[in-house]
């Protein structure tokens, strides 16, 4: 997944999906907290696999990840291709009004706007994408 979307929250806290993440995330999908300040979004096939390798896990291990399933939400696409983000969710990482949603390779993230704009304003730098293209073997 790739690029970012500017939307808004309705008063139900329902959040447009845009239509290139859809087909990457599928009509049902899951939402769960991020290590960063944010919340991640997952299709249901890469969910999956997730799942699998936590069961794999033995207990003394999956304890430390339990809080991805308990903060997790199975989000269905409505006919206007809206989720409902639960409340909880939203408050965990400051959700309000205004959102930005980014493509993130396997998985779409679910900012709000302001602390997009901050984490952007740190991170876009020309030595961490100089970074990131030596990391990745450019």
């Amino acid at each position: 997944m790739t690029g970012e979307y500017q939307h808004t929250l309705d008063a139900k806290g329902r959040l447009f999906i845009p239509s290139k993440l859809r087909e990457k995330l599928g009509n049902i999908f899951y939402v769960t907290i991020s290590i960063d300040d944010c919340l991640s979004a997952y299709s249901l096939e890469h969910w999956n696999v997730i799942k699998a390798k936590f069961d794999a896990l033995p207990s003394s291990q999956s304890r430390r990840m339990r809080q991805l399933f308990v903060n997790a939400a199975c989000c269905e696409l409505d006919g206007q291709g809206r989720i409902l983000l639960p409340q909880k969710l939203r408050d965990y990482v400051g959700l309000k009004k205004n959102v930005t949603i980014v493509g993130v390779s396997n998985h779409a993230e679910i900012w709000d706007s302001e602390k997009w704009g901050a984490q952007q304003a740190e991170e876009l730098t020309k030595e961490n994408i100089a970074a990131a293209i030596e990391e990745l073997g450019f």
